[in-house]
C-alpha cells in the first residue's frame, strides 16, 4: 500500500499585539479571534515567513510564496491599509533559486531585505530602490555557506545575525549559529563557538530579534523536536560578545492552534513590528492529493517563473 504523503501548509496572520505581550502564550490565545490573516493564496499553495515594514498608511507585509506544483518559493508583498484591510497582492522578488523568509531592515529611510537563498550558498542583502518593489542583490555578507533563516539585528553598537546551516541529517532544525559585524555591509565574522547551540527543541532561529525589558536580546527560535516548525520558543542571550555565547530558553511556547483551530500543528515566525506581531501557523495534510501534483509536474511541461509586478 502506498504511503500518503506528508504536505505542509501554513497561513500567515498579523496579531493586533507586541512582541513581548505575546511571551505570554495565553495573550496570543486572547487575540486569536481578532487575527488578520491573509488570503488564502489557492490549491497547493501557501504564505509562509511574514515580515512587515509601514510606509505612509500602508502596511507592507512579505512573505514566502510556495507552489507545490512547481517547488519553487519566491518573494510576495501583500499591502493593507490603515484598519489591516487587504489592498493587494505583487510578486517582489523571484531568483532561479527557492527563495524564503524575506527578513527586512530599515535603514536611513531605505527597506532591506535578507531573504533566504541557501540554495545559492550565501547571505545576500537586497536593497529597494523605488521601494516597495524594484529589489536589488546590493552585496553579499556571508559567502559559500548554505545559511537559512538569517535574524539581523544591531545591538550596542554592533551588528549580530543569527542563521542555521541547511546539512545532512536535518541540520538546519538543530544548530544555531552566530555571525557579527561592525556596519550591516560588512565584513561579517562567523563566530569562533559555532554552532553556539545545538538543539533541535530550540535553535533554528523562526523570526524578529527584539530587545526584552532586561536589555537582553530575545530571538524566537522554532521547536522542531516532533516536526519542521511545530513550535516557537524564544531563547534570551545573557552573554552575546565577539568570543562568547551563553544563552537559556524562555519557559513560554506557542503553537498554531492557539491562533487558529485549524492550523494546530506548527507555528515557526514570530516577526515584530510595532504593536504588531506577524506569524504563520501549520497546518499537515496526508491526502493522495499531493501524488496528483508530483506526477503533474513530472509529465507536464514545466512552468516559468511568477512575472514582477
Amino acid at each position: 500500500m502506498r504511503l500518503k504523503p506528508k504536505s505542509d501548509f501554513w497561513q500567515v496572520g498579523i496579531v493586533p499585539a507586541p512582541a513581548e505581550a505575546l511571551l505570554d502564550a495565553e495573550t496570543l490565545a486572547d487575540c486569536s479571534s481578532r487575527i488578520t490573516w491573509l488570503p488564502d493564496p489557492g490549491p497547493w499553495r501557501f504564505l509562509a515567513d511574514p515580515f512587515a515594514v509601514r510606509k505612509g498608511d500602508a502596511l507592507h507585509v512579505f512573505v514566502e510564496a510556495y507552489d507545490y506544483h512547481t517547488k519553487h518559493g519566491f518573494i510576495e508583498r501583500h499591502e493593507f491599509g490603515p484598519a489591516l484591510e487587504w489592498r493587494g497582492k505583487a510578486v517582489t522578488l523571484v531568483r532561479p533559486f527557492h527563495l524564503s523568509y524575506p527578513f527586512l531592515i530599515e535603514q536611513d529611510g531605505e527597506v532591506l531585505m535578507v531573504p533566504e537563498s541557501h540554495k545559492a550558498g550565501e547571505v545576500a542583502l537586497y536593497r529597494a530602490r523605488a521601494f516597495p518593489d524594484g529589489w536589488v542583490r546590493e552585496t553579499v555578507l556571508l559567502a559559500d555557506i548554505p545559511a537559512a533563516e538569517a535574524c539581523l539585528i544591531q545591538h550596542q553598537g554592533q551588528w549580530w545575525m543569527f542563521y542555521t546551516v541547511v546539512g545532512s541529517g536535518a541540520r538546519d532544525q538543530r544548530e544555531l549559529h552566530v555571525a557579527f559585524a561592525d556596519r550591516l555591509t560588512g565584513p561579517w565574522k562567523t563566530h569562533p563557538q559555532n554552532p553556539v547551540l545545538v538543539d533541535r527543541s530550540g535553535a533554528r532561529p523562526g523570526g524578529t530579534p527584539f530587545v526584552g525589558a532586561d536589555g537582553q536580546i530575545i530571538l524566537p527560535v522554532q521547536d522542531c523536536s516532533v516536526s519542521y516548525g511545530g513550535g516557537l520558543r524564544f531563547l534570551r542571550f545573557s552573554l552575546l560578545t565577539e568570543t562568547h555565547v551563553t544563552s537559556e530558553h524562555l519557559p513560554v511556547q506557542l503553537t498554531g492552534d492557539l491562533a487558529a483551530a485549524d492550523y494546530p500543528d506548527g507555528l515557526h515566525t514570530f516577526s515584530a513590528y510595532g504593536d504588531l506581531t506577524l506569524i504563520d501557523v501549520k497546518r499537515i495534510d496526508r491526502s493522495f492529493g499531493r501524488h496528483i501534483v508530483n506526477l503533474k509536474r513530472k509529465l507536464l511541461p514545466k512552468g516559468g517563473l511568477p512575472a514582477l509586478g
